[in-house]
Formats: C-alpha cells, sequence, structure tokens
C-alpha cells in the first residue's frame, strides 16, 4: 500500500522523532510510505478560532498533495478529526462544490496510526519490542471524535515485553486543548495536575498516547515535577524492536515523597 505521511505541525516542528518512527514501523510491514513536500498545516488551529477564510487554502491543499495516496496516516488523532469533521465545514462555508468532493475523498482515507494499523491493515501485533512499564492517555479527539476505543491498548498489548498499567480517570482530559491551555490557563493547570497525580499511581515509566501535543502538556507537567515519569508516542513504541529498539534514558526521580509533595502543593494552591 502506498501511504502519505501528514507529519502535523507540531510533529515537524518539535517532535521529528514521531515522524520517523511511523515511517520505520510502516515500512517494516511492508509498505511505501511517501511524504509530500508541499503539505501544510490542516487548518484546525485557523477554524478554532475563526479564521475559516485563512484556513481554505489549508484544506484544499491537503487534498491535492496526497491525492496519489492509498491511505494518509496521521501521528495525531486531534489533525484526523480536522481533516475528517472541519474541512467539510470549510468547503461548505465557501461554497465549493469541487472542495467539497475533494474533501471527502480525502477524509475518506485518512486514518490516525492505530486506526490504520487495526481497521485497515488488519494488525495488533506489529512486531514490537519496549521492556517498559505504560500507561495510556486516550487523548479527547481520538477518544470522542474519532472513536479509536480500544484499538490502541489492543497495539500495545501485543507488545513484547511492554507491562501496562490501567491509568485512573482515563478519559479525563489533560488540560491542553491547543489554545485552551493559552485562554483558560488556570483551569488547565488544574486539569494536568489531575492526569498527572493519575499517571504517577500508576507507577509506570512511560505514559503514551496517540497526540504529541497532550504528551508535551503532560510531559512539561512531570518534567517539572522532577517525577521520573516520561512520555512517549504510541508510534515510538511500536516502532521499537529487539533489533532497533527505543532507548530510553533514565531519568533521576525526585523520589515518592518529594513528588507527592509537589502534587500536593499544585492542588493546596488550587483550594485557596
Amino acid at each position: 500500500m502506498r501511504i502519505g505521511l501528514f507529519i502535523t505541525c507540531l510533529a515537524d516542528a518539535l517532535f521529528p522523532d514521531v515522524g520517523r518512527a511511523t515511517v520505520r514501523l510502516l515500512e517494516r510491514l511492508g509498505h511505501e510510505v511517501v511524504f509530500p513536500v508541499d503539505q501544510t498545516c490542516c487548518g484546525q488551529m485557523h477554524v478554532n478560532t475563526g479564521y475559516q477564510a485563512d484556513a481554505l487554502p489549508m484544506v484544499r491543499s491537503f487534498g491535492e498533495v496526497f491525492a496519489d495516496c492509498d491511505a494518509v496516516v496521521v501521528p495525531s488523532g486531534s489533525c484526523v478529526g480536522s481533516v475528517r469533521h472541519q474541512h467539510a465545514i470549510v468547503a461548505r462555508r465557501f461554497g465549493d462544490a469541487a472542495l467539497e468532493t475533494q474533501v471527502a475523498a480525502a477524509a475518506a482515507k485518512t486514518y490516525e496510526l492505530s486506526e490504520l494499523l487495526v481497521d485497515v491493515l488488519g494488525l495488533t501485533d506489529v512486531g514490537a519490542y519496549f521492556p517498559h512499564t505504560v500507561t495510556y492517555h486516550p487523548t479527547c479527539h481520538s477518544l470522542r471524535m474519532l472513536r479509536v476505543g480500544e484499538k490502541p491498548l489492543q497495539l500495545l498489548g501485543a507488545v513484547e515485553g511492554l507491562d501496562l498499567r490501567e491509568l485512573p480517570d482515563a478519559d479525563q482530559c489533560c488540560g491542553f486543548g491547543g489554545t485552551f491551555a493559552i485562554k483558560n490557563a488556570e483551569t488547565s493547570a488544574a486539569m494536568l495536575t489531575d492526569k498527572m497525580r493519575h499517571v504517577l499511581d500508576t507507577g509506570a515509566e512511560i505514559c503514551t498516547a496517540g497526540d504529541s501535543s497532550c504528551l508535551m502538556h503532560i510531559g512539561g507537567g512531570l518534567s517539572r515535577l522532577r517525577a521520573g515519569t516520561r512520555t512517549v508516542h504510541l508510534a515510538q513504541i511500536l516502532a521499537s524492536t529487539r533489533e532497533d529498539p527505543l532507548i530510553i534514558t533514565p531519568t533521576a526521580p525526585a523520589g515518592p515523597s518529594s513528588t507527592v509533595r509537589a502534587v500536593g502543593a499544585v492542588v493546596e494552591e488550587r483550594a485557596r
């Protein structure tokens, strides 16, 4: 299968290893992965903030650059949600019938990584090896908009050596939400505090998810606590093998008591 990789703005700018891992994984599974260099932003942040006219060229570009691909894979539930739902809204609003047709065709073949692996390729065991304790955070767009359900957990459950820990209140938002974290910083920080507490309760070394944005938010909070728990994208775990393992450099935790005090201090501050 000829699969186009839509890298997303965040991965392109800050987390390129996520894109590389996606390519390694799919090529290992025997597929051709192409990376159209003319790709741009999906336009989600423009639509979310009311600049739909500015998103129009990006919506049109997406369909054009991936036209010759059998499928498009995106290591982000958030951006897939934009392609499937917002692109059609933008095309209809500006009365472009040809664009509506193009958008529908592109949306029908665009998948979040776990969707592509499980629903399209029919795989749950991708031959991965990752000997670490891991907990999984289901991001809001993947959970509520795409409804990927248990697919990421099925993939993680088949990884050799991986000890999967259930995340308490997993369906609760981490508090990022793009511009939400900026416009509602205090609420976002409170939600992050709850999410970090649940992650730490699992005792896992790694918190994983399908969106770099949420992992950036959670990982930033955990690093400030020096909790010793780090974040790794789902694609990186699934790309890791015995022959080419993802090396996790140990971090120096602050210690259980220090971590508890740090989280507790944030909780107390919220209550004031």
